[in-house]
């Protein structure tokens, strides 16, 4: 069976389990305790030499790291990850573009404020709410046409996107302003349904500054 190594409140590990139940594949979780340094041991840095999660065990004991990697492993072969060379392309662009605009500054932004760690980063924090508002506009622009990221159909490249842009609120940005990136925000919650519970950093006790 699969083994997800995964740590809850983590939205890269929430994004393949979403995953994972969308395609109703059995696995089986291991959970690593990031703060109390879980990551960091030598059995763990093998699977993974980064010390992130989620990392992806298979059967066989090989492991894939990055939450996206993880995505287009297992969407392979369906209709989340499209066989088609262009269609295939766009779902890479956006897989690109979360990892370099979405996850790094809003994900940041949203830990930062959620386990008390914003006023210690106050130094940055300009520049990571001005790259957070780019991002949001970008895929505003990007949604005005199209109900879904690669058009009509929905793929891995919405989960990616939306694990941690639908909580930009929890850092302070009003989606209020983005009509079509939340009412995209709606159709992918629909699709993905309650099934998949938001965990609180505060359920990890070791979480805290």
């Amino acid at each position: 069976m699969l083994t997800l190594y995964d740590y809850l409140p983590s939205q890269n590990g929430w994004k393949a389990r979403v995953l994972f139940g969308l395609l109703n594949i059995p696995y089986q979780s291991r959970l690593v305790s990031i703060f109390e340094g879980e990551g960091r041991t030598d059995a763990f840095l093998d699977l993974n030499p980064a010390g992130g999660i989620p990392v992806l065990e298979l059967e066989d004991g090989r492991a894939i790291a990055e939450s996206n990697a993880i995505l287009a492993y297992l969407a392979e072969g369906t209709p989340f990850f499209p066989a088609e060379r262009y269609q295939r392309a766009k779902v890479m662009q956006w897989l690109f573009f979360e990892q370099y605009h979405v996850e790094p500054v809003i994900g940041t932004l949203r830990f930062w404020t959620l386990t008390g760690r914003l006023e210690l980063n106050q130094a940055m924090v300009a520049a990571k709410r001005a790259a957070g508002a780019r991002a949001l506009a970008a895929l505003e622009r990007g949604l005005a046409d199209t109900p879904f990221l690669v058009g009509n159909e929905f793929t891995i490249a919405d989960i990616a996107v939306y694990a941690y842009g639908h909580r930009a609120e929890d850092c302070g940005f009003a989606l209020t302003d983005y009509p079509a990136l939340a009412a995209w925000f709606d159709r992918v919650r629909g699709i993905i349904g309650s099934g998949y519970p938001i965990y609180p950093y505060s359920d990890d006790p070791h979480s805290a500054v």
